[in-house]
């Protein structure tokens, strides 16, 4: 496999014995719909119980906005915190930056800053992970972002791997209100396979870029569906041989430097990016977020 050189050096402290990944789960207290009979609480007690037996840390991203949703929700964070996880910022209503202005933007996120200030006393909550990714439509928007970011502290959660969990929770309480178990049954085998491939074709693009591994930053959603699958997700990871770590931990790689200091010009972050900054050709996601979508309408 011809190995292309990195834009940073990649550090020997990476030449790890095994692949790593960094959890973090989204859009906490509240994803998606839930199924007859399930609470935000007890979909948090599911993910925190399965992280902890697995010991992999679960970095959680807010929006504050849900409390106000569904008012009780907040509990589920409370629950985050008593189990020593973090939590960072996902915005306060989970807007696209590319219909925001930076100012409107920004606002957003500062917003969030009061109830993550209270949650985490005097531990790090200065990590922003972008509603959908998205960093803008406009280079002068994502450099006016990434300096207001710069001059408040915050680090940018990137992503490395991920199979569009989020696309599994609603058709999942659709599925139990109906009793459909087949349907059930179906959508955990996409959910595992797809999982795998796209931790296959992760490696496989870190391989093309750099000939080894780098830590992986997994986006996950705090669903009622994850929760469900949780163990067995976690199972499935560990037998294809990956450690766990902390989103900390994993940002620490040269690749993601750009992202840690966002006073820096900003190189790509995701390996789709960094391939298609090479002119390498990016692999299809082997996963049919489609199918899903439609299951129990």
């Amino acid at each position: 496999m011809a190995v292309l050189g990195a834009t940073a050096p990649l550090s020997q402290a990476w030449a790890a014995d095994r692949p790593v990944i960094a959890f973090t789960w989204d859009d906490l207290p509240a994803h998606a719909a839930l199924p007859p009979g399930v609470t935000r609480t007890q979909v948090a007690t599911d993910l925190l119980r399965a992280s902890a037996k697995a010991k992999a840390p679960a970095f959680g991203f807010i929006n504050g906005v849900q409390t106000e949703r569904e008012p009780g929700s907040g509990a589920a964070l409370t629950l985050w915190r008593q189990a020593r996880q973090p939590l960072g910022n996902h915005t306060w209503s989970h807007p696209n930056l590319a219909s925001l202005t930076p100012e409107q933007f920004t606002a957003e996120i500062a917003r969030n800053e009061p109830m993550l200030q209270a949650l985490m006393g005097d531990q790090d909550w200065r990590w922003l992970r972008y509603p959908f990714l998205s960093e803008g439509d406009t280079p002068e928007k994502r450099l006016a972002v990434r300096g207001w970011l710069a001059a408040n502290h915050y680090k940018i959660a990137s992503v490395t791997m991920s199979f569009g969990d989020w696309a599994f929770s609603d058709p999942y309480a659709r599925c139990v209100a109906k009793g459909d178990q087949a349907a059930i049954a179906q959508l955990e085998k996409i959910y595992l396979d797809g999982a795998a491939a796209v931790a296959d074709r992760s490696r496989d693009m870190a391989k093309t870029l750099y000939g080894k591994d780098i830590p992986y930053v997994l986006l996950m959603h705090g669903g009622a569906f994850e929760a469900r699958m949780a163990d067995r997700l976690f199972q499935l990871y560990q037998d294809k041989g990956f450690g766990f770590t902390t989103l900390e931990k994993a940002e620490s790689h040269p690749f993601y430097r750009t992202d840690i200091d966002p006073s820096l010009p900003p190189e790509p972050t995701t390996l789709e990016d960094a391939l298609k900054a090479k002119g390498l050709p990016v692999p299809p996601l082997p996963i049919d977020l489609k199918t899903v979508s439609e299951m129990c309408r």
